[in-house]
């Protein structure tokens, strides 16, 4: 039976989308799943938001650990079950600024988190906003900013807004103790449907060959297909099945 693991808030989720090729990402795929496109492309995007509320389990806040930025790179897959297509996501790296995060996200779920320093600002005015999320790498700070409209709209049903916030699942790749064996991890991320702030302008700093590796760097080299800012809303985070093969 599925129970729930975390409870949070996400805001201020700023989406940058870039094409990549998918022999790049397969060898990263989890056993059970395939790569997901959107009108022929495999997309990666990188991911700054916020959290707040943080809870295990729907009641525990842990103190000092309520409240932190993110900063990821993710791709899309699905996988075939007996209700249809599950729509997840795969992180090839989630960078967040506490410690204990990192350990517990690692040890316990397999998940590839990183701790880095981090900061972020949000400036909101009559009729535009800026959001900012910066990472340090090495000594270097990084960052990803836009500059969006204050006002949004509902999410377009078939759109690649839609595509990119709408995989509700996850998936790891897991250690297994049985020689030859792969072992996937499921969960759910559950959230109502965000609303979409268009950008007007925006600015991305990424180390992209110290954090993801050689082969991303000729991908991100090129400009986004796409960027947008998303409101956010809480989430609840839970528990799937175990894929084994």
């Amino acid at each position: 039976m599925a129970f729930t693991f975390l409870t949070a808030e996400w805001r201020n989720l700023i989406f940058a989308n870039y094409a990549i090729d998918r022999r790049v990402l397969e060898p990263l795929v989890p056993y059970g799943t395939e790569l997901d496109e959107f009108n022929g492309v495999c997309y990666g995007s990188l991911v700054g938001f916020y959290f707040q509320r943080v809870k295990l389990f729907g009641a525990l806040a842990v103190p000092l650990h309520q409240e932190f930025e993110e900063f990821n790179l993710r791709f899309y897959v699905r996988r075939k079950s007996e209700d249809g297509w599950k729509r997840g996501v795969v992180f090839v790296k989630e960078i967040v600024p506490k410690a204990a995060i990192s350990l517990v996200a690692n040890t316990l779920y397999g998940e590839p988190y990183a701790t880095h320093a981090m900061r972020h600002s949000w400036e909101v005015a009559a009729d535009t906003q800026r959001i900012r999320y910066d990472w340090k790498v090495g000594a270097d700070w990084n960052f990803i900013e836009v500059k969006a409209d204050a006002a949004g709209h509902p999410l377009v049903k078939g759109s690649e807004e839609a595509f990119i916030t709408e995989h509700y699942w996850g998936y790891t790749r897991r250690s297994s103790l049985k020689k030859g064996e792969s072992r996937t991890s499921e969960y759910e991320v559950v959230h109502v449907p965000w609303s979409i702030y268009p950008v007007q302008d925006y600015e991305v700093r990424c180390d992209v060959a110290k954090l993801y590796g050689a082969e991303f760097v000729p991908f991100f080299e090129q400009p986004p297909h796409s960027v947008f800012l998303a409101d956010g809303s809480p989430v609840a985070i839970k528990s799937g099945a175990t894929l084994r093969g």
